[in-house]
């Protein structure tokens, strides 16, 4: 596996893990959860997210040498590029969504836990993209 393939694969993970156990955690909640107990809880995913990222980027970083400190070539950034194309669309959509349709018919909380899931979903598509990209050999 190569370096750039490596970190999207511990960025796409480390993201997916905490923001999964938010996601799940809010939703079998019985009552509709209060604002600040979701950006409680949202914060401390964020955390987990960051950490999980940063120490899983610094192993690969280490054990990468020389590859890890050299520049993105072409494919890469259109790999990348790919990646952000795909995922604006997810995003857009999800803000239309939370943004446009649910204000007329659901409450505060479920608005912000879905305008919170378009983003991290378009991340997720963003990085699952990345990571399809490398393992398929897609060269732009």
């Amino acid at each position: 596996m190569a370096y750039r393939e490596k970190l999207a694969a511990v960025h796409f993970a480390a993201m997916a893990l905490p923001y999964a156990v938010y996601f799940t955690l809010v939703a079998t909640r019985p009552p509709e959860p209060r604002l600040i107990d979701m950006l409680w809880l949202f914060g401390a995913a964020a955390i987990v997210h960051a950490l999980l990222a940063g120490f899983g980027s610094l192993a690969i970083r280490i054990q990468a040498g020389t590859e890890g400190r050299a520049p993105a070539d072409e494919r890469d950034r259109a790999i990348a590029r790919r990646g952000r194309s795909i995922a604006y669309i997810v995003l857009l959509v999800g803000m239309m969504l939370a943004g446009v349709a649910m204000p007329f018919t659901e409450p505060p909380a479920k608005i912000v836990n879905t305008a919170l899931l378009a983003i991290v979903v378009a991340e997720l598509v963003n990085g699952g993209v990345v990571l399809f990209s490398y393992r398929r050999g897609w060269h732009g």
